[in-house]
């Protein structure tokens, strides 16, 4: 991709292309989950369809390729769904982009107390600091995990953050799809 950096690992890499491909749709779409494929095997197993991803062209370095899955099915919490997948051993890793709405660590002391979920939910939104973000996030079948995060109002490529700690309970959600 375009603005993602050369010298980042594969799996940063990964992070940074899915984020940019969820940049491209624009905001307030569904959550997305992505296989993460080893991109020589692909290439190796599977020529064709490295031939339709437009694979076969790209140098032989080692890489990621993100392959999106089947679109979440609405009204099914996240954390549900997750614990339905199960990977097959092709598959190197994982990643899903999803939007939310967070509050900056000074609004923790002034969430009132005793809410249930949906009055949080109703609570956050109706805060006046409250900010939309995008987070990609990845994990790969050895640990390994990154992500990215981007803010709707700093919406541009070069204001992306990453890291491998941004969102640890989502990563290991997405972990769990790869236990036995």
């Amino acid at each position: 991709m375009s603005n993602t950096p050369m010298a980042a690992s594969p799996l940063t890499r990964a992070v940074l292309e899915i984020d940019e491909y969820a940049s491209g749709l624009g905001w307030d779409q569904p959550a997305r989950l992505f296989a993460l494929v080893d991109t020589a095997r692909l290439r190796a197993e599977q020529p064709s369809l490295a031939d339709r991803l437009g694979l076969r062209d790209e140098s032989e370095s080692p890489g990621l390729t993100p392959i999106e899955q089947e679109e979440i099915p609405a009204g099914k919490p996240l954390d549900e769904f997750l614990g339905t997948i199960a990977w097959p051993d092709s598959v190197a890793g994982c990643a899903l982009t999803v939007e939310r709405l967070m509050l900056p660590p000074s609004a923790e002391a002034s969430v009132p107390e005793g809410l249930n979920e949906a009055r949080l939910a109703k609570w956050v939104a109706e805060h006046p600091d409250r900010q939309e973000v995008r987070m990609t996030v990845a994990v790969l079948r050895d640990g390994a995990r990154d992500s990215a995060l981007r803010l709707r109002e700093k919406d541009s490529p070069t204001e992306v953050l990453t890291g491998s700690e941004l969102v640890p309970g989502l990563a290991e959600a997405l972990a769990a799809t790869f236990a036995d």
